[in-house]
């Protein structure tokens, strides 16, 4: 059916145009929204999440802790009024070391995180008088602490955590931290956006009419026209696609990311186990015969050598289910964006062998393994690994994007921000930081020639 006007036309259905079309519906009242999207809701990238949550960002700054923050709040408020029905939990990030001199480094990257807003640090190194560490509760969200806990005595670390590799020599646990299910958060919204009037147009975008440099218009490739002063990007990781409609050039670029579904039907993941992080460089068991192969292909040589640290996994479902989700995004190269997902053959023993390092006991699965799934999208990324959110250069049009990897955990706040920006409400202090503009001030293009972590798991 034809929707000659709306207040807003939002380009894509994913969590950041769901969350988008909730808030300025439910929250601001705008009538007449069009949700655009050549497929289905919620299924180019954002059912393709790891959908975990966390505070705990570095700076420079506090906006991302802030954003985060603020996100978090928004989706506890949600899990409050709807009966938690995306079953958002606060079991915490951990992340493992082998290194003991990683408990010095972390302890002041910690305070210093702390600092930007993210809770308090607790240390925990066997020492009389410490506070005593409270593992996180399978389930719920309520009365847990935030900050994290640094812990460097191995016999508590064994006595949390014995299915880690005995090397581990320091864990750290962030606390705001867990997750939740996307498809069940961004149904809800969507029903909620629904009930205040917002449509869906199954389409694509085909042009943006402007006259004056203001937004007229927005075109579809079934050749509706709609009339709209307001016209909002938020395409994933077809941002800079949608963005070249209006002559924008975004500053973003793409990388590949899979996710494999493996069922542990060993139970070597206990069911209440927190998102698990391996923060060492790795370098893959293999066996001589594996090796003297994988040396013989320029394809798999690199598969010999030291390997990036991050690769982690978390238990997916309830206390009956065997599924463990496993992700290491170890080649970071830019790509372009094609569908369907090009997938690595080889990916699922990959990551599976590097989990090996840090719970050696899924050494038991090599060569035994179920079939694995994979699938998997893309994380769409400016080069400090921030979001852009706000106004474009053309009147009327605007930006949510660039949210990497974490989506699912900032659409709360990022859309909430966007709303603001769209109805002239007033900003929060980090509003300035996800701005385009940022680019334009030489005191931010200094910042980023040694801008450092950028928080990408």
């Amino acid at each position: 059916m034809p929707i000659p006007t709306a207040d807003v036309v939002i380009c894509g259905a994913g969590i950041a145009g769901i969350a988008t079309a909730y808030q300025l519906s439910v929250k601001h009242g705008l009538k007449q929204i069009v949700l655009v999207d050549e497929r289905a809701p919620l299924t180019l990238t954002s059912d393709k999440s790891t959908e975990c949550y966390r505070n705990w960002w570095p700076g420079p700054g506090d906006a991302m802790v802030s954003l985060m923050n603020r996100s978090i709040d928004i989706l506890e408020g949600l899990a409050d009024e709807s009966g938690n029905c995306f079953h958002l939990n606060r079991r915490g990030y951990l992340y493992a070391t082998a290194d003991p001199a990683r408990a010095a480094i972390w302890q002041s990257l910690a305070q210093e995180t702390a600092a930007l807003g993210a809770g308090p640090l607790r240390l925990h190194s066997g020492q009389a008088m410490e506070e005593a560490y409270a593992p996180a509760p399978p389930s719920g969200y309520a009365g847990q602490p935030t900050g994290a806990d640094l812990i460097s005595d191995r016999a508590l670390i064994r006595r949390h955590f014995p299915y880690l590799s005995e090397d581990t020599a320091v864990v750290m646990h962030p606390r705001r931290c867990g997750w939740f299910s996307a498809q069940q958060l961004g149904m809800y919204l969507l029903e909620r956006a629904r009930e205040r009037g917002v449509q869906f147009a199954r389409a694509r975008v085909a042009s943006v009419d402007t006259r004056g440099a203001r937004v007229e218009s927005v075109r579809l490739d079934s050749g509706a026209v709609i009339s709209t002063p307001n016209f909002v990007i938020a395409a994933g990781p077809l941002l800079k696609e949608a963005g070249r409609l209006l002559g924008c050039e975004l500053p973003v670029y793409c990388e590949r990311h899979l996710k494999v579904a493996f069922d542990d039907y060993l139970g070597v993941v206990p069911r209440d186990a927190p998102l698990l992080i391996w923060s060492d460089p790795i370098r893959l068991p293999w066996a001589d015969d594996e090796r003297a192969a994988l040396a013989e292909s320029d394809e798999t040589r690199r598969l010999l050598g030291e390997l990036p640290a991050g690769v982690h996994m978390r238990p997916e479902g309830g206390p009956d289910s065997r599924v463990v989700l496993m992700l290491w995004t170890h080649d970071m190269s830019p790509v372009e964006p094609v569908w369907p997902l090009p997938v690595d053959p080889h990916y699922a023993e990959i990551v599976l062998r590097g989990l090996s390092v840090m719970v050696p006991a899924l050494k038991a699965y090599l060569g035994k393994a179920s079939r694995p799934v994979v699938d998997g999208g893309y994380y769409l990324k400016t080069r400090e690994n921030r979001p852009l959110i706000g106004p474009l250069p053309v009147a009327g049009a605007y930006v949510i994007g660039a949210l990497s990897g974490y989506g699912l955990m900032a659409s709360c706040a990022a859309s909430e921000l966007l709303a603001a920006h769209l109805t002239d409400s007033p900003l929060p202090p980090y509003a300035p930081a996800f701005r385009l503009e940022r680019y334009d001030d030489p005191a931010y293009q200094a910042l980023l020639q040694n801008w450092g972590e950028s928080g990408q798991l």
